[in-house]
């Protein structure tokens, strides 16, 4: 490594922005001049060899007030875009909402009954879901999992009916020791990381290594299983007649999403769609129902992840206010089919 990519390496730690960074040559180089001085931001000085002590001292002094002065300046904060219901929308989710919730507040308290003699547990099943613009709330449900149920996901990965084919050396390679290796933090002294650290299966991993690792193996980003042991009695009625989704509509009258919109999705999920390819379903309102369960029972129940996702982005980008009545009205049928959407 020379001194300029090592000057580079130093500029990118957060902890050195503020360091003067002066290269001292032995002799005049034009080359290693044109090389300095055009990386404004990295190199702040160059000398030649032999030189004076104090004149370096003096530079460097002159460069930490600099970068004091520049500190202090007050920073220009830029508007932070974030999304907003459209008021005729979001009048309709309220009043819809608050009807409904006044209307069906018996069949709850029996639902709620059912659920609390079946299994142990808490009635409202609480999950971190991330909405519109990657807003992070608490995403309500009736609880259709024995309790725990959550922690069993990883042995029932090979179900998801989302999920790709894979060979048995896939297989194979997932049962290997985590893949720890990060090229970013192989740059950095022993003991810094160039993001938060992970703990998988007792090992160390960067955040940021961890996360391109998953999508380049082509994990899938939603996970769906077939007759799925961790669901109660209970919670597959109430799942097959969608009663569990109706403590959703406390998350519409909070404001966390709407009726009619893209699904909120788990953070485990949320992490895989980051692309720009796939980043705009979360630019539209977060709903209850969507465009892309209407389409399923369309589609018999079959669809791929791929389609899913097109479908989300498809919603985020058309949406209007009429739009979500016709979906409305073509949830109804949809509610009717035993496929869990």
């Amino acid at each position: 490594m020379n001194a300029m990519e090592y000057a580079k390496l130093l500029r990118g730690n957060v902890k050195f922005i503020k360091t003067p960074i002066i290269l001292i040559a032995f002799e005049k180089d034009n080359d290693l001049m044109k090389k300095a001085f055009p990386n404004k931001g990295t190199i702040d000085d160059l000398y030649i060899a032999p030189l004076k002590i104090e004149k370096i001292h003096s530079r460097i002094i002159s460069l930490i007030k600099y970068y004091n002065e520049l500190s202090d300046k007050k920073v220009v904060k830029t508007k932070k875009y974030e999304y907003k219901i459209p008021f005729v929308k979001r009048t309709f989710d309220i009043v819809v909402s608050a009807t409904i919730l006044l209307l069906i507040s018996p069949i709850l308290l029996l639902v709620a009954l059912a659920i609390r003699l079946e299994s142990k547990g808490a009635v409202v099943y609480k999950s971190k879901r991330v909405g519109t613009g990657y807003k992070i709330f608490d995403f309500l449900k009736f609880r259709s999992m024995y309790t725990g149920a959550d922690a069993k996901l990883a042995e029932l990965k090979h179900l998801n009916q989302y999920a790709n084919n894979k060979t048995e050396k896939d297989k194979k390679e997932e049962q290997d020791e985590i893949d720890n290796n990060c090229p970013d933090c192989a740059k950095l002294p022993e003991g810094e990381f160039c993001s938060p650290l992970l703990y998988i299966k007792g090992q160390k991993i960067c955040e940021s290594y961890y996360f391109k690792l998953k999508k380049e193996k082509g994990e899938s980003a939603f996970i769906k299983i077939s007759n799925d042991p961790r669901i109660t009695k209970v919670g597959n009625f109430i799942r097959n007649t969608s009663i569990d989704e109706l403590p959703q509509l406390i998350n519409v009258l909070k404001g966390d999403m709407s009726i009619v919109g893209n699904r909120p999705l788990p953070m485990y999920e949320a992490e895989l769609l980051t692309s720009d390819d796939w980043s705009l379903r979360f630019m539209g309102p977060a709903g209850i129902t969507g465009l892309w369960q209407v389409e399923l029972r369309g589609k018999k129940g079959v669809m791929s992840e791929e389609e899913r996702k097109m479908l989300d982005n498809q919603y985020a980008k058309d949406y209007s206010f009429w739009g979500d009545i016709k979906l409305i009205l073509r949830t109804i049928p949809a509610l009717l089919q035993k496929d869990n959407v």
